[in-house]
C-alpha cells in the first residue's frame, strides 16, 4: 500500500532540503531516474509520448481498484529523474487525490527555478498529462 500522499510529499521536501548544492540535487534527481522501474518497451509508443517535452517522455497508466498506476521513462537523465519524482507522488493514487494535490512541492524544493525553460515547460506538460489521465479515469469510475 502506498503511504498517504502528504507523507510522500513531506519526504521529498525533506530529502531535497537535506542536500545543499544544486549540483548534488541534480545528481539526486538522476539517481531517482536510475531507480525508476523500467517501462515496458511495448508502452514506448507515439501515443504515450508527452507533448511539449524537449526530451522524449512516455507515460502509460493502468487503473486498478480505482487507483492510477503509472509507468514512465525518458531519454534524458535529469528528465527521467523528474518523471520518477512525479510518479513517486502521483502513481497509486485515486483520481481525486491526484487532482487535489497541487505540485507546490516543486517550488518548495526549488526545482522549477533551477530548470531551463525547456525543462520547465516539459515539467508543466508532464503535470498536465497526469491531470488529464486523472480527469479521464475519474469520469469512468
Amino acid at each position: 500500500m502506498v503511504p498517504p500522499i502528504s507523507e510522500t510529499v513531506k519526504k521529498i521536501i525533506s530529502d531535497f532540503k537535506g542536500i545543499n548544492s544544486w549540483e548534488e540535487k541534480y545528481k539526486h534527481l538522476i539517481d531517482l531516474g536510475k531507480a525508476l522501474p523500467p517501462m515496458d518497451e511495448e508502452y514506448k509508443l507515439e501515443k504515450n509520448l508527452v507533448r511539449g517535452c524537449q526530451s522524449k517522455v512516455w507515460f502509460h497508466v493502468e487503473v486498478k481498484d480505482g487507483r492510477l498506476y503509472f509507468q514512465g521513462d525518458s531519454d534524458g537523465a535529469i528528465v527521467k529523474g523528474i518523471v520518477a519524482l512525479l510518479l513517486g507522488v502521483y502513481s497509486g493514487r485515486t483520481p481525486d487525490e491526484i487532482l487535489s494535490t497541487k505540485p507546490t512541492f516543486l517550488e518548495e524544493i526549488g526545482l522549477r527555478e533551477h530548470l531551463s525553460m525547456s525543462r520547465s515547460n516539459g515539467l508543466s506538460s508532464m503535470l498536465k498529462q497526469i491531470s488529464l489521465y486523472a480527469i479521464a479515469f475519474k469520469s469512468q469510475l
